[in-house]
């Protein structure tokens, strides 16, 4: 116990003067600053720039922990973000491009958050309702409305706005077909289950296309429409970006942000009202919960139809920005690697979703792949290394590797909800106290006759 608690003093003392005080307006300033002064010198695709790239976007989740004004973050992150970011992807798109994917998972990670970190509810399906949401905006933008009735025509560019809401509302209704038939599953039980329905829309989606040809079957959907752009010809006459494709790189990555802070308040919102006690309930003890009057039909339907309309609305822009769609896109793995977000960042916390998504994301699209190119390089030089050996082909050993230390160092997570944290630490407390105690507990004077 003196061990734990002398370490945790330790780090509170190094860490309480750069989160809280003058000292921290002066770090967070000083962070932000020299990341940004580094990405926009140096913006080729390189290791060294993809270490900063990563350090630049996790500077965000400091400042929202961080005990300083409102004010002071909302500046930090109009320039780190809303500034900063969108020039670098002007001078290297990879990035900005990177960075809207890593907005996507995030709001799928919070999302799932919802499901399994708030309310204890594991679900290994959840990548079926971002399918319903890109098929959504894919089936009727496209001239793939056609196979299905030839007298309808594909939806005019700019209903993609209005799709953003109705993608939520799909999202939201599959959440709750979901969720009622597994009101009375738990753990195993209710994983195979999602994991079943999360199969069920994949093999629908990939055999829907007889006898009426719906999804157009494995060979997916292709050209995809994207939003028409109101402020194309402003901006091509400031002469910043002349490309379209930069412009629409731009667009998704301002949408995809806009949508990330607006979850990230909802989400915050809901934890913290009677709503977010009630799913806190529910994971801790649910027959106590009951007991105590809390509605469980209801506080688990309303969880599974929240976190699915995130990825609905989500769907519908992943859609329009990849402008083509498959089955195999929403596979099995697809709805892992969102849950090891969530794991990895730590269940329950709402900036532990975020760090999961981020560095889950980098490691899948960024540094992976920058390692194998590194190990290439070394292997033309004639370095000792298997030319079987790639990165990239052993990904999921790696994540799989990654929750299994976590699971043994750090079970609650890299970015822990606070109050997960306490019952940690309680609980390796009174371990620690009973083993003291025991090791104290006098000898019985008779224990040796």
């Amino acid at each position: 116990m003196t061990t734990s608690t002398s370490s945790q003093s330790l780090w509170q003392r190094v860490t309480a003067p750069l989160s809280s005080g003058p000292a921290a307006y002066g770090f967070l300033a000083l962070y932000v600053l020299a990341c940004s002064i580094l990405l926009v010198t140096n913006p080729r695709t390189e290791l060294s720039t993809d270490v900063v790239f990563v350090l630049f976007l996790l500077s965000m989740l400091v400042a929202y922990r961080s005990r300083v004004a409102a004010w002071f973050k909302v500046i930090l992150g109009v320039f780190a973000l809303g500034v900063v970011l969108p020039y670098f992807g002007t001078l290297n798109p990879f990035y900005i491009d990177v960075a809207t994917q890593a907005g996507i998972f995030t709001t799928l990670a919070l999302g799932l958050n919802v499901v399994v970190g708030f309310a204890g509810l594991l679900d290994l399906g959840y990548v079926a309702f971002f399918a319903v949401g890109a098929y959504a905006w894919g089936i009727f933008s496209t001239p793939q409305i056609s196979q299905i009735n030839p007298a309808w025509g594909p939806v005019d560019p700019v209903m993609f706005y209005p799709f953003l809401i109705i993608g939520l509302i799909l999202g939201l209704i599959t959440g709750v077909l979901l969720g009622l038939p597994v009101l009375r599953l738990r753990g195993d039980y209710l994983a195979i289950v999602t994991l079943g329905f999360g199969e069920v829309i994949r093999v629908v989606a990939n055999n829907l296309d007889r006898p009426i040809n719906i999804t157009n079957g494995s060979q997916g959907i292709r050209a995809i429409e994207r939003p028409p752009l109101i402020i194309v010809d402003q901006i091509r006459n400031l002469g910043v970006v002349a490309d379209d494709n930069r412009l629409y790189q731009l667009f998704f990555y301002y949408l995809v942000l806009i949508i990330v802070l607006l979850t990230v308040i909802v989400v915050a919102r809901l934890k913290h009202s009677r709503i977010g006690r009630a799913w806190e309930a529910i994971r801790e003890d649910e027959v106590a919960a009951v007991a105590q009057g809390i509605p469980r039909v209801r506080m688990k339907l309303m969880a599974f139809a929240i976190g699915a309309s995130f990825a609905g609305v989500m769907g519908v822009v992943f859609a329009s920005k990849q402008l083509f769609i498959n089955p195999p896109t929403f596979d099995l793995l697809r709805s892992i690697n969102i849950l090891v977000m969530v794991i990895l960042g730590g269940m329950g916390s709402i900036p532990g979703a975020m760090l999961g998504a981020i560095i889950v994301t980098m490691l899948d699209l960024q540094i992976l792949p920058r390692i194998a190119a590194v190990l290439r390089e070394a292997q033309a030089a004639g370095a000792p290394i298997p030319r079987q050996f790639d990165p990239t082909q052993y990904q999921r050993l790696l994540f799989g590797l990654l929750l299994v230390v976590m699971m043994i160092f750090r079970p609650e997570g890299l970015w822990p909800d606070e109050r997960r944290r306490e019952e940690q630490h309680e609980i390796e407390i009174a371990e620690e106290e009973l083993e003291v105690d025991k090791d104290a507990k006098p000898t019985s004077p008779n224990s040796g006759r």
